[in-house]
C-alpha cells in the first residue's frame, strides 16, 4: 500500500469487531484504534477524579488530555468503564473533540484500521472499506458471559442480555452519531460465524478493493 489506507469497522457491543480489527490490522500491516477506548479514557478521568459523568465541562477537559498513544486497555476495559464511557458518549462537544484525534490517527500513514460506533458514518466517511459487524444480542450476551466465565468470574446471563440491550439502545438513540451502518457498508453478521470465518468474509472484501485499485 503506498497511500493512506483506512478501514472503518463498526457495529454494536460484543459483534466482535474488536478481536476483527486487531486480526486486519495486523494483517495489512496497519495502525490500529478502538475508538471506544478513547470514550473509556474519558469516562476514567472522570472516575478517578470523583467527579460526576455529567459533568460535560470536565468531560471536555479530560478528551482535550487523552493521548491515543497510552491508552491502556486493560485498565480501560473494566465493564464499570465501559458503562460510563456510554454516557459520556452522548455529549457532543466531548464527541468532536475525540473526533478530531481519530481523524488525525487516521491520517498517519500508512493508513490505520479504526473500529467503533461511528467511523464509516461520521470519523472517517471516506474510507476506503466500511465494514458494519454485528450479531444478535443473545449471541453477545452469551459471548459476554462466556468471555466472564473463562477467566473465572461469574454473571448473570440474563442481566448482562439486558445490559447489551440498554446499551444497544443508548447507543442507536443518541442524537449525535448514533449507531447505524454507512449506506456503503459491507454488512458482516457474525451470530453464527466464528471470528475465522469473519476475518476471511472481511479479507476478502479487503482484497477486492486493492485489486481494484492496484488496476487503476
Amino acid at each position: 500500500m503506498t497511500s493512506t489506507f483506512t478501514i472503518a469497522i463498526d457495529g454494536p457491543a460484543g459483534a466482535g469487531k474488536g478481536t476483527l480489527a486487531r486480526r486486519l490490522a495486523d494483517h495489512y500491516r496497519l495502525n490500529l484504534l478502538d475508538t471506544g477506548l478513547t470514550y473509556r479514557a474519558v469516562a476514567y478521568a472522570l472516575i478517578q477524579h470523583a467527579l460526576p459523568l455529567d459533568n460535560v465541562s470536565a468531560a471536555e477537559t479530560a478528551a482535550r488530555q487523552v493521548d491515543l498513544a497510552k491508552l491502556d486497555r486493560a485498565v480501560l476495559s473494566a465493564h464499570s468503564v465501559g458503562e460510563a464511557a456510554s454516557k459520556i458518549a452522548v455529549y457532543p462537544t466531548v464527541r468532536r473533540i475525540l473526533v478530531e484525534k481519530q481523524r488525525e490517527f487516521a491520517k498517519t500513514p500508512p493508513g490505520a484500521v479504526l473500529d467503533g460506533r461511528d467511523i464509516g458514518t461520521v470519523v472517517c466517511p471516506d474510507a476506503d472499506i466500511k465494514l458494519y459487524v454485528t450479531a444478535s444480542a443473545d449471541v453477545r450476551a452469551k459471548r459476554r458471559l462466556a468471555e466472564i466465565e473463562s477467566i473465572g468470574g461469574t454473571a448473570n446471563f440474563t442481566e448482562i442480555l439486558a445490559d447489551i440491550v440498554r446499551r444497544d439502545e443508548r447507543d442507536m438513540g443518541r442524537a449525535d452519531s448514533p449507531l447505524k451502518p454507512a449506506a456503503d457498508a459491507h454488512l458482516l453478521d457474525t451470530s453464527e460465524m466464528a471470528i475465522e470465518a469473519a476475518f476471511l468474509a472481511a479479507m476478502a472484501v479487503i482484497d477486492d478493493v486493492l485489486a481494484k485499485r492496484n488496476k487503476a
